[in-house]
């Protein structure tokens, strides 16, 4: 094992490193306002991925790191990455549509990320699989807790987890059965650092392990104190330069630049050739969009938080802003011409408290169509109070009139919506949420199915002091 002394060398001498290619302009200058992601020998690193790969695209150098300096690892995937028909169509040569030929694909793309984290330095110990529906975790987040029936995956059509190699094989897909897996997984291993998917990230199972990962570590607070380091994968047009650059920096979205608390961690030349390598491991991601996997190979990897916001009964007037933006086009690079035409982009997003209500006001790029609308989410937390007891409120809002979910289920609350030409203003009584802690928020527009615009979840702490913020409680 490395000596405490050894590791601080080793840092120094990455920073050094670090310093020495922002001079030679290999890295861009706005990275040397940002923080390192430093370990220490009293760490435990728990990596939460969403899919196979993702813990190589974002975390392949924290790992090598963590394992030299022998750090205890872990890596959780939330999925088996069973629902990608593209990639599997181009590796097998042919579509893959049958559930049983799916399932067969999961177990592919396991062994794919038992053999890069091998490259890592990681053992099969090291990871676990709970195998919950790809590209189905958010559904469940939205709309599959308690009484409500267990979520059916798209392509698989099973509603429990179907993978004998998983933590839980048979363990219906509901909303309180992820949340105990992570939370299980968080007890046991007792992280000092989760690095988890980001809230801002365009792919639905990211924007999921994210919000569940939130609300396991508020329910182990008590019991457990860590850091949580989000990353980011899935960005409309991110990163700008696409390939393999490992002597180009890794840098933020635009969008985000300036909204979110940003990280870096940087990579020797050993640890970027030995993720390259571990990467290519998960062939049949690899096949059909290398360029794109490729583009996550950097002198960099990037880990950033968007600060919780504190509202606060005596701020009756201030609005917060949570989200604003310029020119808004969309996100979906699959809409049809004629839905282009119909498009309502999300321009601004602000909160407030209004007495005992919460006041969400959304500006739009345009007003809402006949056949387009927003939802609103409203989710609270308390930490007397289990969370799937929790309402998970939804506003569903059309052209001329409103709708009110606790889930999937219609109901009659006290929840006012009013509207300008291009402003919806919703207020909603806390009570309704359940009188909480905390809310978390998100907004989206759609045409029918198909999804328009949206923005990213965030944190809103309930509080009768001071406004303040705070970057990762």
């Amino acid at each position: 094992m490395l000596k405490t002394g050894s590791i601080k060398v080793m840092t120094v001498l990455r920073r050094a490193l670090f310093a020495v290619l922002l001079l030679c302009g290999r890295l861009t200058s706005a990275g040397a306002e940002w923080p390192e992601v430093a370990l220490t020998p009293e760490d435990r690193v728990l990596i939460l991925a969403p899919h196979p790969d993702d813990e190589v695209i974002a975390t392949g150098g924290i790992i090598q790191q963590a394992v030299k300096q022998h750090i205890p690892v872990h890596v959780v995937f939330l999925t088996y990455g069973d629902n990608n028909e593209w990639s599997f169509m181009v590796y097998r040569h042919h579509p893959v549509l049958r559930s049983t030929a799916v399932l067969g694909m999961g177990i592919v793309r396991h062994e794919e990320a038992m053999a890069a984290d091998r490259v890592l330095g990681l053992s099969s110990n090291d990871l676990t699989f709970l195998g919950y529906p790809d590209f189905g975790t958010l559904h469940i987040w939205d709309s599959h807790w308690r009484d409500n029936p267990p979520f059916r995956s798209m392509l698989t059509r099973v509603t429990a987890v179907p993978y004998p190699s998983a933590l839980h094989p048979g363990r219906a897909y509901k909303g309180e059965n992820i949340l105990a897996d992570i939370e299980d997984a968080i007890r046991s291993f007792k992280p000092t650092k989760i690095f988890v998917s980001h809230p801002a990230d365009q792919n639905p199972d990211h924007r999921a392990l994210y919000l569940f990962t939130r609300v396991a570590t508020w329910d182990l607070k008590p019991e457990l104190t860590c850091k949580v380091f989000p990353y980011l994968v899935h960005f409309k047009d991110w990163p700008e330069v696409r390939g393999l650059k490992p002597s180009a920096s890794l840098t933020p979205p635009e969008p985000l630049s300036q909204s979110v608390v940003w990280r870096v961690n940087p990579l020797t030349r050993e640890e970027i050739e030995t993720k390259t390598k571990a990467l290519r491991q998960h062939a049949s991601q690899f096949a059909a969009s290398g360029v794109y996997l490729e583009s996550f190979v950097r002198q960099n990897e990037l880990f950033g938080e968007f600060p919780h916001e504190v509202l606060t009964y005596t701020a009756l007037t201030n609005l917060v802003t949570l989200h604003k933006r310029g020119v808004v086009s969309p996100t979906n690079d699959q809409l049809t011409e004629e839905e282009r035409a119909a498009f309502v982009g999300i321009e601004t997003q602000r909160v407030r408290l209004l007495g005992d209500r919460l006041v969400e006001v959304l500006t739009f790029s345009r007003p809402l169509g006949k056949a387009v609308e927003a939802s609103v989410y409203f989710f609270g937390y308390r930490p007397e109070r289990p969370f799937a007891e929790m309402p998970k409120i939804s506003v569903n809002i059309g052209e001329l009139e409103h709708k009110v979910y606790d889930q999937s289920k219609i109901i009659s609350a006290d929840v006012r919506v009013t509207r300008t030409a291009r402003e919806i203003e919703i207020s909603v009584p806390l009570s309704v949420l359940g009188n909480p802690d905390r809310v978390l928020t998100s907004a989206r527009t759609y045409l029918g199915d198909i999804p328009l615009d949206s923005v990213s979840w965030r944190v809103l702490e309930i509080s009768d002091t001071v406004p303040t913020k705070t970057s990762n409680p």
